[in-house]
């Protein structure tokens, strides 16, 4: 009986490990970069249809400065695949070295979302507005200018909120409208998006 106590006991203990290593709970993990990413919240998509991890409508509103490198992955199984929450943080700190690169900061790169669907930004200091149509369900976000309209993910971090692009929109965000003429470092964060499938990079934003 005890040897069968302790074996459930182990196999307990392990499932808790798994969890806490994969995402899918709240709790920081240590990770290569430190503090490049802290908690792990927000670092599957489709955990924002689970515990409230995405922002209402309401929460959404107001002004949102870059803070951070953001990344995530779209499912659990994509994440695990790709080498759990160690990789998301080397591809936010491979975001980092070419957000420096292009020179994006918090005083030149900002979100924000107004009452009636409206919409300004700042990438690299380059302005552009335009609407936006915003799901909480599952956080996804269109965001339409003059141009182009352009799809995002939208999760809550421990500081503030993720939005974030896979390898095209990112790119769009980057060069049509932040007119970002260093093509090599905006290259860059665009494979980072394609590195791994199901991957999504852009910024932490904070109030």
């Amino acid at each position: 009986m005890k040897k069968t106590f302790l074996t459930i006991f182990a196999a307990m203990t392990l499932m808790l490990s798994s969890c806490l290593t994969t995402g899918l709970g709240t709790t920081s993990g240590t990770n290569p970069t430190g503090s490049v990413l802290g908690s792990v919240l927000g670092s599957v998509l489709t955990n924002v249809l689970f515990g409230g991890m995405t922002l209402d409508q309401s929460s959404l509103l107001g002004s949102w400065n870059y803070s951070a490198p953001r990344a995530a992955f779209t499912t659990e199984k994509a994440l695990t695949k790709a080498g759990g929450n160690a990789t998301i943080a080397n591809i936010a700190s491979s975001l980092a070295n070419n957000y420096s690169n292009i020179g994006i900061n918090r005083s030149n790169t900002s979100f924000s979302f107004l009452d009636g669907n409206k919409f300004s930004a700042k990438v690299n200091g380059i302005p552009f507005n335009g609407t936006y149509t915003y799901n909480p369900q599952n956080g996804e976000i269109f965001l339409k200018t003059a141009s182009e309209t352009i799809k995002g993910n939208v999760t809550k971090t421990e500081k503030g909120m993720g939005l974030m692009f896979d390898s095209v929109q990112m790119a769009n965000i980057l060069q049509k409208e932040g007119k970002v003429s260093n093509a090599a470092a905006v290259q860059a964060v665009s494979k980072l998006a394609k590195s791994a499938n199901g991957a999504r990079v852009g910024f932490e934003l904070t109030k």
